[in-house]
């Protein structure tokens, strides 16, 4: 996953040439999922049309992330531990995309990508993210 929200961007932008404050969300994000991933649809920042939204779904709060290779050197982050969602109570549908935002609902999407497998997730499963799989990188 390597798509930042305008929203981000531009945040991003004014703190480092206007020098405008920033406030982070923290060492605590949420993942969450994305039926149908659109890329564009993403693109705003702002809660997103196509998330989940049935059978026990909701978004992960994550605070555990690492270097992916030597500490700060190479511009991509993973989870340092497993990302699980609820078992679905219900059947999610085919799940494509995945995004972090800074709130457990609603808030500001802050990047998104394609999963590289799809799935459709039925009533029963409980669909993870393994230590590792979850890359973020900035290029």
């Amino acid at each position: 996953m390597s798509a930042l929200t305008e929203y981000l961007e531009n945040k991003l932008i004014h703190h480092v040439f206007r020098n405008q404050a920033f406030t982070t969300p923290g060492t605590s994000v949420y993942v969450g999922l994305i039926k149908y991933y659109e890329a564009d649809k993403l693109e705003t920042g702002k809660t997103a049309s196509k998330e989940v939204a049935t059978g026990s779904y909701a978004r992960k709060q994550h605070t555990d992330w690492r270097d992916a290779h030597a500490v700060g050197t190479s511009g991509v982050i993973d989870n340092n531990s497993a990302v699980t969602f609820p078992t679905a109570t219900a059947d999610w549908g085919m799940v494509s995309g995945v995004f972090i935002a800074d709130a457990l609902t609603g808030g500001n999407i802050l990047m998104h990508g394609a999963l590289t497998t799809p799935r459709d997730i039925k009533s029963g499963d409980v669909f993870k993210f393994n230590t590792n799989d979850l890359d973020i990188t900035f290029a």
